[in-house]
């Protein structure tokens, strides 16, 4: 089924003209009342090649690890300013997850921006979209940015309690660096308060705590 979805998705142009000349061809040799739907159908195909693009198809090559397929996809789109608001911010930050994934941070936080700026974000996403800029800003050792998107992240809110966990122990070791530790341990007791699951933040969570129990006051 996806290979089909596939082949449509990617051959939409091609498949829009093939139905529009059927549709002519039944109009002219059987009833323009038959000859009108596949015109109709070649119609919305080329409609959806520049609106939608292949984002019906894209997320499944980011989640399998296909990163060159993937990037060949987005490569695809010519003018992403003409996808629907909701589409192309789903698009910038998908965008953004595999200049992430190639560590071209610059690129990722040009993408991250934009897809905040179409607009029409979810909840979820944007939330996430604030928790990779604040992780951004701290690779490239922007601390105070970092902490701003960090907690615009976890106001927003974040999907899962594990994210959230990495989120608030981040904005306890920004809190460390800034020698805030009334924030640091408030921002480390908000990470264990989210009962994260994953046993990689769970072992995180440990070590830190190790280094807080040596935190005066």
């Amino acid at each position: 089924m996806f290979a089909l979805r596939r082949f449509i998705v990617l051959n939409r142009l091609w498949l829009s003209v093939l139905m529009v000349g059927l549709g002519i061809f039944l109009g002219i040799q059987v009833t323009w009342w038959l000859g009108w739907l596949p015109i109709l159908i070649g119609i919305i195909m080329v409609v959806a090649h520049f609106l939608i693009g292949p984002m019906t198809i894209l997320p499944r090559y980011i989640e399998s690890g296909d990163v060159e397929e993937a990037q060949r996809l987005i490569n695809s789109v010519k003018k992403p300013e003409w996808l629907f608001a909701q589409v192309r911010s789903g698009f910038y930050m998908l965008k953004a997850n595999l200049s992430t994934m190639n560590n071209d941070l610059d690129k990722a936080e040009e993408d991250l921006r934009k897809g905040l700026e179409a607009g029409n974000t979810d909840k979820d996403s944007k939330g996430m979209a604030y928790l990779q800029l604040g992780f951004i800003a701290a690779q490239k050792g922007n601390l105070k940015e970092s902490y701003e998107k960090l907690r615009e992240a976890v106001k927003i809110g974040l999907p899962d309690a594990d994210t959230t966990a990495r989120a608030y122990m981040q904005l306890s070791s920004i809190s460390a660096q800034r020698r805030d530790y009334r924030g640091c341990k408030f921002y480390f007791a908000k990470a264990k308060a989210a009962k994260p699951t994953n046993a990689e933040v769970l072992e995180q969570l440990k070590e830190m705590n190790k280094q807080i129990s040596r935190i005066p006051g």
